[in-house]
């Protein structure tokens, strides 16, 4: 493998360059295109069979080698409406147009800029390597996963039926935890998500007579406190579940009781049975909020997002963490518990009936993690993904990125 790696040494400049680039321009899901387009160019230029377009805005790309297993490696590439402050020179000032119309800061506030270099880094390595394996690599560039839709679109656009099929899929997230590390799950490994938004209709009147007017503010409030007892009292402590009340809107002034009030609502669970009791849970309370108020029309619900819940292969994990603890050491591959975060990406797995592998990586600079986690303030002084401070640690991670990538691919190929 050290062989293998040495080719490290000729790209990274280029990679740390392409990495500031994607970071600098930052698109949001299904908006995609410079990204998609600068990763084709990439990928025609390495010589791989390159697709774009593909459920709307991913690229795929399909490396051929003899004959052997055909291994599934994916990257998202979609961004976040969130103002970076990070504080970087290469910092993103980008703005875009989300879904609803608004006008929105646009940061890679979930590293996936990161996951799609080093599959860029991962693939040059291959094709360097490719005396000492056989088979084929199906390299994924997947759309939209923060919203939930892109592995789907790209399945629904006949991916399975236009490219090989799979014999594992693997891929990898940036974490915060030190770079340099990997971690890894086995059987249930991240959470199943649901966003829901819900609106809640009153009658709007005059904030001086509210007693000829339905409060949806009122009922809203209530709802929202009332939801927090679903897992504190509906779920059973030897099971997980989380509900969280993200938004609230209601209103436009002060003394006008509005009409209606919506509250974005967010349910992620381990397991099916849970999942199915706290959305009827869910349910049952808005409704019986909006009765006790006096609602004279029935609460709405709209589904925005659904994440199915991600199963690392067992068999499959223990093989290629065998591979990563070989190529990274021992002390470099971590157990992790099991993430309430979601991914899409368990769908190419179990959409082609294949075992799923995938990991995190750490992006926290070293030094800064150590100190943070002996002074017990890992969640004060380390930015988690989503948040506007978060931005990987170019190197090791990098370079780690590439490694795992790599080792995992060869252990499937060689």
């Amino acid at each position: 493998m050290d062989e293998v790696f040495r080719r490290l040494d000729d790209i990274r400049e280029d990679l740390t360059a392409l990495y500031k680039d994607l970071h600098a321009h930052p698109e949001l899901s299904f908006q995609e295109h410079r990204t998609a387009a600068e990763v084709a160019r990439r990928l025609e230029a390495l010589g791989l069979e390159v697709t774009s377009g593909v459920g709307r805005t991913g690229v795929v790309g399909v490396l051929r080698n003899g004959t052997g297993p055909t291994v599934l490696l994916r990257a998202d590439f979609d961004a976040l409406p969130v103002l970076e402050q990070t504080g970087l020179d290469y910092a993103s000032t980008q703005r875009a147009t989300a879904a609803d119309g608004s006008d929105v800061p646009v940061m890679h506030a979930c590293g996936h800029d990161m996951h799609v270099t080093s599959l860029l880094g991962a693939l040059d390595l291959l094709i360097a390597a490719r005396s000492r394996w056989s088979g084929t690599v199906v390299a994924v560039f997947q759309p939209a996963e923060e919203i939930g839709a892109g592995a789907r679109a790209m399945l629904d656009d006949g991916f399975l039926e236009r490219f090989p099929r799979p014999d594992v899929c693997l891929g990898q997230h940036v974490f915060p935890f030190q770079s340099g590390f990997v971690g890894m799950m086995s059987g249930p490994s991240m959470s199943a998500a649901d966003s829901v938004k819900i609106t809640m209709f009153g009658r709007g009147g005059h904030g001086s007579q509210p007693q000829n007017a339905i409060d949806p503010v009122v009922m809203a409030s209530a709802t929202v406190m009332r939801l927090q007892t679903v897992v504190s009292r509906e779920v059973s402590g030897d099971d997980t579940a989380v509900v969280t009340v993200g938004s609230i809107r209601a209103g436009t002034k002060e003394n006008i009781i509005p009409d209606q009030a919506e509250l974005l609502v967010n349910i992620r669970s381990f397991d099916e049975r849970v999942r199915e009791r706290v959305l009827a849970a869910v349910r049952r309370i808005v409704r019986a909020e909006a009765i006790a108020s006096g609602a004279e029309r029935e609460p709405e619900f709209e589904q925005l997002t659904r994440f199915p819940l991600l199963v690392n292969d067992p068999d499959a994990t223990s093989r290629t963490t065998g591979a990563l603890r070989a190529a990274l050491g021992d002390h470099a591959v971590l157990d992790l518990p099991p993430a309430m975060a979601s991914e899409d990406v368990g769908l190419f797995g179990s959409a082609a009936g294949v075992p799923t592998c995938y990991w995190f990586f750490g992006g926290t600079e070293p030094g800064r993690f150590q100190r943070a986690l002996a002074e017990d303030r890992v969640a004060q002084e380390v930015p988690a993904n989503h948040s506007p401070g978060f931005a990987p640690e170019i190197e090791p991670t990098l370079t780690t990125g590439v490694k795992a990538l790599t080792a995992a691919t060869l252990e499937w190929l060689a």
